[in-house]
């Protein structure tokens, strides 16, 4: 194994911040190789302990020489979020400084144009230089996993059309409840590797094999547990061993049986106004149109002080919201259904 530290320096003198990159040497040349990084939005730490978990594991193998294929893991990919914090939280989704989202604006290449990412990188600024870098290394490798998760959420992805349904495995060893469908059209990180690695000639690939870029959302943000973790830990090895990667015979994975829908089906379930949010239904439920989903406390005393919220689709409650005070238009849940809810959806990620 070998260590080494991204190193971004500050936009103002003195600072300067350091994420340390674990690099695993495969014995095998055609073997897969694989880069995993965790933290892109830094207050999201499920990934953080599963890379954790994971890096154990991989030491372990490396010192028994049943590492494959190459293998890279960041497991804290953002140390700039990861200093941010702002009224005793951390703000690890925004910048403070740019105001931007830290998994977007990530450039978009061709394959083959990826060493220009890392041009007259001194006069960018540092959140723009560790996306490059990030994405320069990600490139490198045939198996991209970014680690995130949600709110209160199910354990679910997003994968491009592309990729599926070869990245079955990965949603069956990770024991996925539902799989999103992207058309692969944001600058996320995931998306712009995905376009990198559709764009490897003149012409856009509509499949491509043996390639991999996914979001994988590691159930909501406070689902940090040794137990969950040590098992997430072994859903990704088992990913691993499946591909080739490490050698595992005694590993296999089942067939994935969930639902993977296309981002059209996901009906966001926003507020209609401001309110205390009473929540009547949970990640997991399957709920039929018309079911209310929650009742918002819009105008406390008054007999005529709250409306319901009702699901207008049927489908599964992937994701809720934590909070329990809306704002008018705020998320509350994501429904996972059957058919397209809407026809107005901008192509790329569901949220900001």
């Amino acid at each position: 194994m070998e260590r080494t530290e991204i190193i971004i320096g500050g936009d103002t003198a003195g600072i300067e911040w350091r994420a340390p990159v674990f690099r695993f040497k495969g014995s095998d040349a055609t073997a897969p190789s694989v880069y995993i990084q965790a933290a892109l939005h830094a207050n999201e730490l499920p990934g953080v302990a599963v890379a954790h978990f994971l890096l154990e594991k991989l030491r372990a193998a490396d010192a028994a020489g049943t590492i494959r294929g190459d293998i890279t893991v960041i497991p804290q990919a953002n140390p700039i979020g990861l200093a941010q914090s702002h009224f005793g939280e951390m703000e690890g989704r925004f910048d403070l400084g740019s105001r931007t989202n830290f998994n977007r604006d990530f450039p978009l290449v061709a394959l083959a144009e990826r060493d220009t990412l890392m041009a007259d990188l001194d006069r960018r600024s540092a959140v723009d230089r560790l996306k490059r870098t990030l994405l320069h290394t990600a490139l490198d490798h045939d198996l991209v996993l970014d680690l995130h998760c949600d709110d209160e959420s199910l354990q679910y992805a997003y994968i491009d059309d592309a990729f599926w349904p070869e990245a079955a495995d990965l949603a069956s060893a990770l024991d996925m409840q539902a799989v999103f469908l992207s058309d692969g059209e944001s600058t996320a990180f995931e998306e712009a590797v995905g376009h990198a690695f559709k764009h490897q000639g003149d012409d856009k690939l509509k499949t491509v094999p043996g390639r991999l870029s996914v979001t994988v959302e590691l159930r909501g943000r406070r689902d940090v547990y040794a137990g969950m973790t040590a098992r997430d830990a072994d859903g990704l090895w088992a990913f691993l061993a499946g591909r080739g990667v490490i050698a595992d015979p005694a590993l296999s994975v089942r067939a994935y049986t969930g639902p993977a829908v296309p981002l059209d089906n996901i009906e966001m379930v926003k507020a209609p106004a401001p309110g205390t949010i009473l929540f009547h239904r949970d990640i997991g439920e399957t709920v039929r149109a018309g079911d209310i989903l929650a009742t918002l406390i819009t105008r406390p005393g008054e007999a005529d002080g709250t409306i319901t919220v009702a699901a207008r689709h049927d489908g599964l409650i992937a994701t809720r919201s934590s909070a329990r005070y809306a704002r008018r238009g705020d998320d509350l849940m994501k429904i996972a259904g059957h058919e397209a809810t809407r026809r107005d959806r901008k192509p790329g990620t569901l949220e900001d």
